[in-house]
C-alpha cells in the first residue's frame, strides 16, 4: 500500500536516484557545519559502558579484519573531506581534526539511515522494510569504524598528554 504508484523500473531507478541524492545531500550539508558544533560530550558521540574502550568493536565484530574495506567518501568532497582511512601524522592538531571528522562521519551515517522510511511512499510495502535493512547494513558498519577510530585516537592523545605531562614535571625540577 504505497502512496505513489509507479512501473517496477521507474520505481528501481527511482530508488538508485534518490539514495544517491539523499547520500551527497546530506554529506554537502554535514561537511558545511562547522567543527566547533561536533562537542565529543555530546550524547551521540560520548564512550557508552559496553564499547569497552572501543574494544568491543575488535573483540565481538573482529573491525580490524573488514575495516579497511569500507569506502572513504572524503575522496568525493576533496574540498572539504577529510579521509579517514589511514592516520597521516601523529600531530595532536592532526588527531583532534581527525577526532573531530568521526563524529562528523558518524552523524552523516545516522541520518541516512533515518531517510529509508521515505522509501515507503513509493516502493511496496516489503520494499520499503528492505530498504530500512539496506540503509542499516550500509551505514551500521561506517558508525562502527568511526567510534572504533574515536576510541583509539583518544587513548592516542591521552597517552601523548601524559609523557607531555611527565616531560613538564621533570623539567621543572
Amino acid at each position: 500500500m504505497r502512496l505513489i504508484d509507479l512501473p517496477r523500473a521507474w520505481t528501481i531507478t527511482i530508488d538508485i536516484i534518490a539514495w544517491f541524492i539523499i547520500h551527497m545531500a546530506v554529506v554537502y550539508i554535514i561537511l558545511r557545519i562547522p567543527n566547533k558544533c561536533f562537542q565529543y560530550s555530546s550524547w551521540l558521540y560520548r564512550e557508552k559502558w559496553w564499547e569497552r574502550g572501543g574494544n568491543i568493536y575488535q573483540y565481538i565484530f573482529k573491525i580490524k579484519k573488514w575495516k579497511k574495506y569500507l569506502p572513504d567518501g572524503a575522496e568525493l568532497f576533496k574540498d572539504k573531506g577529510f579521509p579517514k582511512k589511514h592516520l597521516k601524522e601523529k600531530s595532536d592538531k592532526y588527531l583532534s581534526v581527525f577526532y573531530t571528522e568521526t563524529c562528523r562521519g558518524e552523524l552523516t551515517h545516522w541520518i541516512l539511515i533515518l531517510f529509508a522510511p521515505l522509501f515507503f511512499l513509493w516502493n511496496p510495502f516489503f520494499v520499503g522494510f528492505i530498504m530500512i535493512a539496506y540503509a542499516t547494513a550500509e551505514n551500521i558498519p561506517l558508525i562502527m569504524a568511526q567510534r572504533y577510530n574515536r576510541h583509539r585516537i583518544k587513548r592516542i592523545l591521552e597517552l601523548k598528554r601524559k609523557k607531555q605531562g611527565n616531560v613538564y614535571a621533570g623539567s621543572d625540577h
